[in-house]
């Protein structure tokens, strides 16, 4: 075996160690920044074909905020290549539940209400504020690893997230005021 096929051999080993992982996050931000599945997967497979191409450029640290680093980067490129308007794709919320015991039908309506609710809040804020809130309430980051994947100072991501929060807590209390 040559050298090199060693070399892509070990690379392709630590690449799957370190930054596969967290294909759930990669696909989770992709999926929120995009506001559609199938470009989400489209975006994922190519943030992670330029992760394994840039791999070597991987100084060690958290290989998640790299990663996610990557598919912002890759979904900011996506957005000013597609040149069109978001699609307005439900997003799948049965996709991503939980194990938790059903609960009655009323509390289940009530529920599927504010899911919904808030879902609607997260599609409509812009992105620059929903890029901050998904990885910081979703994939549940810090501000410093939130600050290298946006490539903001950290008192940017404080204050966007602040802000963020506030709009979905105003946009939710409205549309439940509104269900009423």
């Amino acid at each position: 075996m040559s050298d090199s096929a060693v070399s892509h051999t070990a690379k392709l080993e630590l690449f799957e160690k370190i930054i596969l992982p967290h294909l759930n996050a990669a696909h989770n931000l992709a999926r929120w920044l995009t506001r559609n599945e199938h470009d989400a997967q489209d975006v994922v497979q190519e943030a992670y074909l330029r992760a394994f191409r840039f791999f070597d450029g991987f100084k060690g640290g958290d290989g998640k905020t790299w990663l996610l680093a990557v598919v912002r980067n890759t979904c900011l490129t996506w957005r000013r290549n597609e040149k069109r308007g978001m699609t307005n794709e439900p997003f799948d919320e049965m996709t991503y539940k939980s194990n938790i015991p059903a609960p009655n039908q009323e509390e289940q309506l009530v529920n599927a209400a504010k899911i919904e609710a808030l879902r609607n809040c997260i599609e409509t804020m812009p992105v620059d504020f929903r890029e901050i809130l998904v990885m910081r309430e979703l994939e549940e980051m810090s501000y410093r690893p939130i600050s290298e994947v946006a490539s903001l100072p950290a008192g940017t991501v404080m204050s966007r997230l602040s802000r963020a929060r506030k709009r979905l807590e105003e946009c939710a209390k409205w549309k439940m005021g509104k269900a009423r």
